[in-house]
């Protein structure tokens, strides 16, 4: 309470030198007025304003929470469930708005490595407030071959520790996690380089094993019937030699 009680004291103390000051122009002082006294209920808002709980980050090793929702895929919105994808590695990445430059930034280096992350068996999931009109005409401009998953009622982003990261604007703060195949966090990043951060993902990420193909031993081709009999006759034919009486 001190501190909104100063700002609001020398906000005041502000008004009355200003007040002085002005010309004896009663629409000028006015207009004046309307706007100092909107500043000051703004300030009061903001300072005085419920504080809304923030959920912690999930730490490596937390079981990811369930996630039941819709998703929207080009311009398709179809039922998503997280434990779908159990078996695969999933990137969950919450950002804050549709279409602004730090989240355009994201999504398009996501977008650029995508062949990347699939060949890595990395499955990709963008999440924030957004409507699914917002989603589909974000995913239409820059052309996103990934889902955005739907959180109107930010229960999501509040499971993730994301919700409310700009208080003010109500949206989502910028942090990803990777769920490994056993629905378990397997990495979380807190602070996020929205041009760099692709890119970050795929060098953390271990390089998938290659299975290598052994040499197999050339079978011997086995002898055929007529080259036994034709060995066999040879055989006999020395016998009979040996056995023939000598001068």
């Amino acid at each position: 309470m001190r501190p909104c009680a100063a700002a609001t004291r020398d906000i005041a103390a502000g008004f009355t030198m200003f007040s002085a000051a002005m010309p004896n122009d009663e629409p000028a002082r006015a207009l004046v007025i309307i706007l100092i006294t909107v500043a000051i209920l703004l300030v009061a808002i903001i300072l005085l304003r419920p504080r809304i709980a923030r959920a912690d980050a999930l730490k490596e090793g937390d079981i990811a929470p369930p996630i039941t929702t819709q998703m929207v895929t080009g311009d398709q919105v179809a039922p998503f469930s997280l434990a779908d994808y159990r078996g695969k590695k999933v990137i969950l990445y919450f950002y804050p708005k549709d279409d602004t430059p730090g989240c355009t930034k994201e999504a398009c280096a996501f977008r650029d490595g995508f062949a990347r992350f699939q060949s890595a068996g990395l499955t990709v999931l963008g999440c924030s407030v957004d409507s699914s009109d917002a989603h589909r005409a974000f995913i239409k401009k820059y052309s996103l071959p990934f889902p955005l998953l739907l959180d109107p009622d930010r229960k999501i982003a509040t499971n993730y520790g994301a919700a409310n990261g700009i208080p003010i604007l109500g949206l989502d703060k910028r942090i990803t996690y990777v769920i490994d195949e056993d629905g378990r966090i397997l990495k979380v990043y807190p602070n996020v380089d929205p041009s760099q951060h692709a890119t970050q993902i795929l060098a953390d990420m271990p390089p998938t094993p290659t299975v290598t193909a052994t040499p197999t031993a050339k079978a011997t081709p086995a002898a055929s019937d007529d080259d036994n009999s034709s060995n066999s006759s040879d055989d006999n034919d020395d016998m009979k030699d040996d056995d023939s009486p000598k001068d």
